[in-house]
């Protein structure tokens, strides 16, 4: 049973992981926090991939203070060698009598290893607390881990007649500049930008992070099966963009290629980019958070493959009639063929309403 000071100290532990929410990717957010007699004698989060983790931060800021004392921390500290020495060998060598884990590491090369350093050492290893929080926060690094793909979270903005466009693709803007901000700290936190060939030859999208500050940009992605990409496209300006391609057109990928994009050729049977594999690739290449911006053709496309982790739809107070479906999905003749959503948050943005959802499974 955890005590109230437990629950104190844990949670200080996540909000000190919440710093690294734009920044640690492809690692977890991880806060660490050090109780001795009662008070914190050091603290500490993991800030980018290759530097000091959260538990040699705090534990530096405790120094000798950290023999004996209770360390809590939001990830159970991990027992391999990377870029950076095993966090439990060094909370071994501090002499900390107990530790406390919010929720032990879905990483297969920790697996519980750093538990049982720990508890060789004669130390006090506890987990569960606050577990849900925790997971919360790395849910697109649990995902990675245990799925083997990225956390998928599908943006949208539409009238609240559930219209994205007017027939002729117009768009700019059905929502408010304080909706349009928000999506951009939802595109900080993702390792990557998704987006289809439509979206990029009808609005020329930059896809980057501009409305709040942020000290790396996502990697953009376009699901583009025929190559309709343009080199000159603004989302390839300065690199770090991706073209999954369904054909080999050695002259078209030469361009993009040339242009600066990454170009990979996943072709499904149908002859269109397979998406599974798409995110399998992406997965490989440490991206725990994929956030979607696209038309309602890939946006359906992934939801009938059933891809979509969460929604993240912003509602503007009008009503346009006619014009582009949010998701294009087949009619129903029967509504056990519905796609049940459970809403994780609803609150007002500016004038807008932003709703947070997620498919039930079956």
């Amino acid at each position: 049973m955890f005590s109230a000071a437990d629950h104190e100290f844990m949670a200080h532990a996540l909000q000190l992981a919440r710093r690294g929410l734009f920044t640690t990717t492809p690692n977890p957010r991880v806060g660490c926090v050090v109780v001795r007699d009662g008070a914190v004698v050091g603290e500490g989060w993991h800030v980018r991939a290759g530097e000091a983790h959260a538990e040699a931060h705090a534990l530096s800021a405790a120094g000798p203070q950290a023999r004996g004392a209770t360390v809590y921390v939001t990830l159970e500290p991990c027992s391999h060698h990377g870029r950076t020495p095993p966090c439990a060998d060094a909370l071994i060598e501090a002499g900390v009598s107990r530790v406390v884990a919010a929720m032990r590491d879905p990483n297969p090369q920790v697996g519980g290893n750093g538990v049982e350093r720990l508890r060789a050492a004669g130390i006090l290893f506890e987990d569960g607390l606050m577990e849900a929080e925790a997971r919360e926060l790395n849910i697109g690094f649990v995902s990675r881990m245990t799925c083997g793909r990225p956390w998928v979270r599908l943006k949208v903005a539409a009238s609240l007649d559930g219209k994205t466009a007017l027939n002729n693709g117009k768009s700019q803007w059905i929502t408010g500049g304080e909706a349009r901000r928000d999506g951009h700290a939802w595109r900080a936190r993702a390792c990557a930008i998704l987006t289809g060939a439509g979206t990029v030859r009808d609005d020329d999208p930059r896809l980057n992070v501009r409305d709040v500050e942020t000290s790396r940009q996502p990697l953009r992605v376009v699901v583009d099966s025929h190559l309709e990409t343009l080199p000159r496209a603004r989302l390839l300006e300065g690199g770090n963009a991706l073209v999954a391609a369904a054909t080999e057109d050695t002259g078209k990928i030469a361009a993009l290629r040339a242009a600066g994009a990454e170009v990979v050729v996943l072709p499904n049977p149908q002859g269109k980019v397979d998406l599974p594999g798409l995110l399998q690739l992406l997965a490989g290449r440490g991206i725990n958070e994929l956030h979607v911006e696209a038309g309602h053709k890939l946006n359906g496309s992934l939801l009938r493959e059933g891809l979509v982790d969460e929604l993240l739809m912003y509602f503007a107070p009008t009503l346009l009639g006619s014009g582009r479906d949010m998701f294009p999905l087949p009619e129903l003749t029967d509504l056990s063929g519905r796609h049940d959503l459970s809403i994780t948050d609803l609150r007002r943005v500016g004038d807008d309403i932003r709703v947070l959802a997620r498919p039930l499974q079956p």
